[in-house]
């Protein structure tokens, strides 16, 4: 499964989600049942309640009160994931033609605090294509703009303003299932205007990563149903984080074992680490300090989800990314040594996804020398 996108798999042990700031989130608030396609207006009264369509692009809204665009509809079948309604849009197709949906926030984002985003999609089933990626571009207004239905650029408008932002949601694995909802997701620290916030494809056909999956009588496309978009507040559960893990406890370390970091987290597909995983390696770093005769090797892993090339990178670059960690805590790095070992070595079966969360993982060996 899948831009499974995107990305919190390591975070359910030192995270809870606050609300959800997304109005009308399952798209089940309605002016009136849609009779054709294309019922996203320009005035949020008219159409779905809170979301707009905000360029000459047309995205659709489906509901089980329609009868022309229902669950079986023009570019094939889908129940919603929750609810009666949900959205369709081209996340990729002919010209860079694109559509977007515009969402509304209940309030304006808190600068420096960091939110998920997370949504499900669902490709349609007369996509003969299918993207790896989608993004979502924050705004302190609402965008209209009904004479441009192609591509927005928003990596080079978010580069250049300070009232937008723009953060691109990328997965291993192509986002081709055409039966199930698959989650997208990933973290994302606040500017301090966000109110409101579109989704889609903002890469150009030529720069979109698009897997072809079948051929049909319709040109290039890949049509993408969307459900139940929350934006939420991370918070860090203090409670959790007064229990100390064993990593703490100088006196559970013994020379030569491995140990598994228990709170060393990173979004999906990165290496970069979050806050949360601080606590675990400072606790580290102050026992090496104290035992100027240890030395440490760092150890990174992955299940088997993805290519082996890119899964060996992910798990190099995270055992590095400990590693950088501690050297710039003040650790000698002639005492520290990181490798990466990819999927290659499962201590479970990658046979479900919880075996596969337990694969993925970062340990490391004190070793005296």
């Amino acid at each position: 499964m899948k831009y499974k996108l995107l990305a919190f798999f390591f975070l359910f042990q030192t995270i809870l989600l606050s609300q959800n700031l997304v109005k009308n989130p399952s798209f089940e608030e309605f002016k009136n049942c849609p009779e054709s396609i294309g019922y996203f207006s320009f005035d949020e009264d008219r159409g779905v309640k809170y979301w707009l369509r905000p360029t000459g692009g047309t995205p659709d809204y489906f509901n089980k009160c329609s009868k022309t665009v229902g669950y079986t509809n023009f570019n094939g079948q889908q129940n919603p994931r929750t609810g009666k309604g949900y959205a369709g849009l081209y996340g990729f197709t002919h010209g860079n033609y694109r559509e977007y949906i515009q969402g509304t926030l209940s309030q304006t984002l808190e600068k420096d605090k960091t939110y998920q985003i997370s949504f499900y999609v669902s490709l349609a089933e007369r996509s003969n294509r299918a993207i790896r990626h989608f993004g979502v571009y924050f705004l302190d207004r609402k965008m209209s703009n009904i004479n441009y239905d192609r591509v927005i650029n928003a990596h080079k408008v978010a580069a250049r303003a300070d009232n937008v932002a723009f953060v691109p949601i990328f997965n291993k694995n192509y986002l081709n299932n055409k039966t199930q909802w698959v989650q997208i997701q990933c973290s994302y620290k606040a500017k301090g205007f966000e109110t409101y916030f579109l989704i889609g494809n903002f890469e150009s056909n030529f720069k979109s990563d698009v897997e072809k999956i079948e051929r049909n009588k319709f040109k290039p496309m890949a049509y993408y149903y969307i459900d139940d978009v929350v934006l939420s507040l991370l918070q860090e559960d203090t409670n959790e984080l007064k229990i100390k893990a064993p990593i703490e406890k100088e006196h559970s370390f013994k020379k030569g074992k491995t140990y598994t970091f228990k709170n060393v987290l990173f979004d999906f597909d990165k290496a970069t680490l979050l806050k949360a995983s601080k606590n675990e390696l400072n606790n580290l770093y102050e026992h090496l300090i104290k035992h100027p005769e240890l030395h440490i090797e760092i150890y990174g892993h992955t299940d088997n989800v993805g290519t082996q090339k890119r899964n060996q990178e992910l798990s190099e670059q995270r055992a590095k990314a400990v590693s950088d960690y501690l050297i710039n805590k003040g650790l000698d790095k002639t005492k520290i040594k990181w490798f990466g070992y990819g999927s290659s070595k499962p201590i479970v079966k990658n046979n479900t996804e919880k075996n596969r969360a337990i694969n993925r993982r970062v340990a490391f060996k004190l070793i005296e020398k």
